[in-house]
């Protein structure tokens, strides 16, 4: 007998989020390595909020939020609202119940520098790491380094010269979106522009959107485009991520951020470092020694003396570095489709450098199941 397609919706519901959701769905395993991980934070969360006045929404069901952005590719925090309101996983997932109201979009801007004063994506990240069952994950002796470019939130056409009123220049310095409104006005909506002639470096020129993102490109033929830099330490035993950091983009950032992130590791025995040709300079390898790092750096011969030689290749340990650093191009593949962090949504140093530590921790979570369910 066939049955008629009419509507039938009870008054009450008493199924809860938590029984939709699968017993073996790869969510559950994730939400309870955040969950350890938020309980050690906090503290530091505590530190960040006024003892008085109105609760706030949790830091705990932010952070679960975002990091639903990262796994499911959800390109903004509107977006990611509207699925909220209507995906019993992911309220699941960040906790709210199935009758919660779902928050205002403007909640992420006014929480967003809270959370950034805190460094809480990199203290999300270290903690994360530092899991007694994760540790058990890592390698403590063999790690790789590598650098990608973040395309930022900005048009070619904003980097103008820093002497027509540009963030950056010695004159007035706040003239910047008055110059960009009367540049609209004069040129028009959209309009193009004509670089014919114009030498253009960021010496002399600077964005008027994002003043923090710089004219680069890392190879011969490409297009020099307004970006920044993101820079990942992976250990080589499983590829995930222990260290993310990101700075401008300079010819010399990748070495400078591999020794910024170095330093800021525990422990005080010997390690070896795989990386690209990039890393292969006197300067760098000299750096990596004195601070008793084997440099598996890959050799630079191109019209040029390279600084390793025979004492580092001759091992094989060199040639399985060599092999396993490209694991983590893996990572920067994940955060560019994934994680949305092929071009960013957000402007300035500080706010694309937390969201990339928070995409390389999303990264790990997504790995982390299969890997203790194999330890």
């Amino acid at each position: 007998m066939r049955g008629g397609d009419e509507r039938s919706e009870g008054l009450f519901s008493y199924v809860s989020c938590e029984a939709r959701v699968p017993a073996n769905h790869p969510l559950r395993a994730i939400r309870a390595i955040v969950d350890e991980a938020l309980e050690v934070l906090s503290p530091d969360f505590d530190g960040l909020y006024s003892r008085i006045g109105r609760p706030s929404i949790p830091p705990e069901k932010l952070l679960r939020a975002l990091l639903l952005q990262a796994f499911y590719s959800i390109r903004s925090e509107r977006q990611l609202m509207e699925q909220m309101d209507y995906n019993l996983l992911f309220r699941w997932f960040v906790g709210l119940a199935m009758d919660a109201p779902i928050w205002d979009v403007t909640v992420f801007t006014k929480n967003r520098e809270r959370l950034l004063a805190g460094d809480i994506a990199a203290k999300f990240l270290s903690t994360l790491i530092g899991q007694p069952r994760v540790q058990a994950l890592l390698s403590d002796d063999h790690f790789s380094v590598d650098g990608t470019l973040i395309e930022a939130w900005a048009s070619v056409k904003s980097f103008r010269p820093r002497d027509d009123g540009c963030p950056g220049d010695d004159g007035d310095g706040g003239s910047a979106s008055s110059h960009s409104k009367q540049a609209v006005g004069a040129e028009g909506r959209n309009s193009g522009r004509d670089f014919r002639g114009e030498k253009r470096t960021n010496a002399t020129h600077a964005s008027t959107t994002d003043p923090d993102a710089r004219l680069f490109k890392k190879a011969r033929g490409q297009a020099a485009k307004l970006c920044h830099m993101g820079h990942i330490l992976m250990e080589n035993r499983n590829g995930l991520v222990v260290d993310a950091i990101l700075t401008h983009a300079t010819g010399t950032a990748e070495r400078e951020a591999a020794l910024t992130m170095l330093g800021r590791m525990e422990g005080h025995h010997r390690i070896t470092l795989g990386a690209d040709k990039n890393y292969d300079t006197a300067a760098f390898v000299a750096a990596l020694r004195e601070m008793d790092v084997t440099p598996h750096v890959a050799q630079n011969k191109t019209n040029r003396r390279s600084a390793i030689d025979g004492r580092t290749t001759r091992h094989p340990g060199y040639g399985l570095s060599q092999k396993i650093r490209k694991r983590i191009e893996e990572v920067f593949g994940w955060a560019k489709t994934c994680g949305n962090m092929r071009k960013t949504r957000h402007r300035g140093q500080d706010r694309v450098g937390w969201t990339f530590t928070l995409t390389a921790a999303a990264y790990n979570l997504i790995r982390l199941p299969k890997l203790l369910a194999c330890a």
